[in-house]
């Protein structure tokens, strides 16, 4: 492989009309020679004066290559993109008193802040309490029973970060059965549907999962999905094991 070069050389022995084959050529039997159709205009070079007592000379230079290595090269260096710290960001958010939370939440006698944006994108059952008809839409402050203000302040945290925080060796047992309750509770509701509604009603009622009860009761009493579940196997064992769903459900459909 080589590349090749032919150059008119004036009488100093400058080249001043140069030509490149720019690429690299394989001389071999069948084909022995490389060179240009067109090198210089006749016309042009008989009216140059580097044309003396009508002799030109013509320079030709060959660069033979033995070994051709290949590596991509880049004119810039890319940029180093930094580890995530949404997580750390978000988990700042509650404690930035610039940055307010847009709703309260009242546990066991302590408040606490959020907002609302967060918690809907994070759960649907937050979405639906706090944009959808519930009565939480308006509310100033929301009250959440039966729970322990270091369960929720936990349960904020792992909203917030998609982690869960160290608990205290004391209740640890306690509040780490609670939140894994609520952490169940918000990723189940988005797995609803018209196989298991009716089973997964039964279990919210059995482990106290009001937000996943409620969900599983509005899913079951839409129009569009009632028929399809009643004809369910889990419809069946509600109606065997937990009878008193029957009204709840009642008085959640639409006539």
């Amino acid at each position: 492989m080589a590349r090749f070069q032919f150059s008119l050389v004036d009488q100093i022995r400058e080249p001043w009309h140069v030509k490149d084959s720019r690429i690299l050529r394989s001389f071999s039997r069948r084909t022995w020679w490389w060179g240009f159709s067109e090198f210089f205009l006749r016309e042009d070079l008989e009216s140059s004066s580097h044309i003396k007592d009508e002799c030109l000379k013509i320079r030709y230079a060959v660069t033979i290559v033995k070994n051709i290595r290949t590596e991509v090269t880049t004119d810039t260096e890319l940029p180093v993109v930094p580890p995530s710290e949404l997580h750390q960001h978000l988990g700042d958010l509650p404690k930035i008193s610039r940055v307010k939370g847009d709703v309260k939440f009242k546990v066991g006698g302590k408040k606490f802040r959020a907002h609302r944006n967060v918690l809907a994108t994070r759960s649907s059952v937050f979405m639906v309490e706090l944009f959808g008809k519930m009565k939480e839409k308006k509310a100033a402050c929301v009250r959440i029973k039966d729970m322990e203000p270091g369960v929720f302040k936990a349960f904020l945290h792992f909203i917030y970060t998609d982690s869960v925080p160290e608990i205290d060796e004391g209740d640890k047992m306690a509040m780490a059965q609670h939140l894994l309750v609520l952490i169940c509770e918000v990723m189940l509701h988005d797995y609803v549907d018209t196989d298991n509604a009716a089973t997964m009603l039964v279990l919210a009622e059995q482990h106290g999962c009001h937000g996943l009860k409620q969900a599983c009761l509005r899913f079951i009493a839409s129009p569009c999905n009632l028929k399809v579940v009643m004809a369910s196997e889990g419809f069946e064992y509600l109606t065997r094991s937990r009878p008193s769903l029957l009204k709840e459900l009642a008085t959640n459909i639409v006539v």
